[in-house]
């Protein structure tokens, strides 16, 4: 089986289960599922109910759902299918970081892999997303970059940001207003969320403190 055999509901899912918990966090609920989805816990369930018959995933009320190995392999599929087109949407067509995740939910669907090994291509194997998310290789394996932890829970230092979420399209932008990038280099004294930035003083909500990933 492959991402193309799969309903668009199936590929969204997946991805979303896989990706929900690739930074260390627990795994996504079916109320999680429901307000990612602005659908029922009802509606989910059923959904999770009838990937479990297809062998996609284990799933049993009243505990988050488990990808099988076809699941995982599927879902990292998507994974990379979104990544590498959010890095083709930022690097050669100039879309805003806060632009392309929702660009590429409707164009992951659609392409070819042949499409997907051309973008890989020309983009020269890209090791990271514009949001600084490891784009998997086409044998499932992904880039490895060490200890990393939230900003919000890290000892006063400095640290160089890995990632930033992507989940908050208007955060992402308040962020980049600030200079907050993979790859810039964050001071934090630890209290009420100030911070430098390359060099500039700013303050962060805990939000925004916890939507910035850094190597520890």
């Amino acid at each position: 089986m492959e991402v193309g055999d799969l309903s668009r509901v199936a590929q969204d899912y997946l991805k979303v289960i896989w990706s929900a918990s690739e930074w260390g966090e627990p795994p996504i609920t079916t109320k999680g599922l429901a307000e990612r989805f602005s659908t029922t816990r009802a509606n989910v369930s059923e959904t999770l109910h009838r990937l479990d018959d297809q062998g996609l995933l284990i799933y049993r009320p009243y505990r988050p759902a488990l990808l099988t190995p076809i699941g995982r392999r599927l879902a990292i599929a998507m994974v990379r299918r979104h990544r590498l087109l959010e890095a083709y949407l930022a690097r050669t067509l100039g879309y805003a970081w806060n632009e392309v995740h929702d660009e590429a939910e409707r164009l992951e669907h659609a392409v070819s892999e042949l499409f997907l090994a051309r973008i890989d291509e020309v983009l020269g194997h890209p090791a990271i997303d514009p949001h600084g998310d490891p784009i998997p290789n086409a044998d499932g394996s992904w880039p490895q970059f060490g200890d990393t932890a939230e900003l919000s829970e890290v000892p006063p230092g400095s640290y160089v940001v890995l990632r930033v979420s992507d989940t908050d399209a208007e955060q992402l932008l308040q962020l980049a207003e600030v200079g907050m990038r993979p790859g810039v280099t964050v001071t934090t004294s630890g209290k009420d969320g100030a911070i430098t930035v390359a060099g500039k003083a700013v303050r962060l909500d805990p939000e925004q403190l916890g939507a910035v990933r850094v190597l520890v």
